[in-house]
């Protein structure tokens, strides 16, 4: 990872190669997504494990389907993923109380200590990712993009073949 951290570039912010919010957002996700998956494997976490062990433990005990549809994950790959946490000892599944069909996803004590380091880890990425902002500037970027997000089009679910 050295070799391409001396070959890295900073990204330009200047119009027009920046006119397009697509490419903006594209930019800094990678800047983003790359630090945060850096951090994250330090404590055996890829960013999609670590977004999944977020929810879950924001919603404890949320039945599966529910969590691939909150996070737009298609069945198979929320398997796969919650496979991979119950096999670290960070989640379990258990039977709904209220249908038998269905199973919750429950954090374990484990996962919960995990959780609140990654969630550091994370911050800190952001702080440094989104240094150039004000804290009132996060908070509406983040209330901003929440806002496109719910009016955004449809999309595929995501699948662990796209990679993480």
């Amino acid at each position: 990872m050295q070799e391409s951290r001396d070959m890295a570039t900073h990204p330009s912010a200047e119009a027009p190669v920046t006119e397009f919010a697509g490419q903006l957002f594209f930019r800094l996700w990678r800047a983003s997504h790359v630090r945060a998956a850096e951090a994250l494997e330090t404590v055996g976490l890829t960013p999609a494990l670590f977004g999944l062990l977020n929810v879950i433990g924001a919603r404890e005990g949320a039945i599966q389907q529910e969590l691939g549809s909150v996070m737009g994950i298609d069945r198979s790959t929320m398997v796969s993923l919650i496979d991979q946490l119950e096999s670290a000892g960070l989640a379990k599944r258990r039977l709904s109380a209220t249908d038998r069909r269905a199973r919750e996803i429950v954090i374990t004590a484990k996962g919960r200590r995990l959780l609140e380091r990654a969630r550091g880890m994370i911050s800190e990425t952001e702080d440094e990712v989104l240094g150039g902002l004000t804290a009132a500037e996060r908070s509406e970027l983040v209330r901003l993009l929440r806002r496109a997000l719910d009016s955004a089009p449809t999309q595929p679910l995501w699948s662990a073949q796209e990679g993480d």
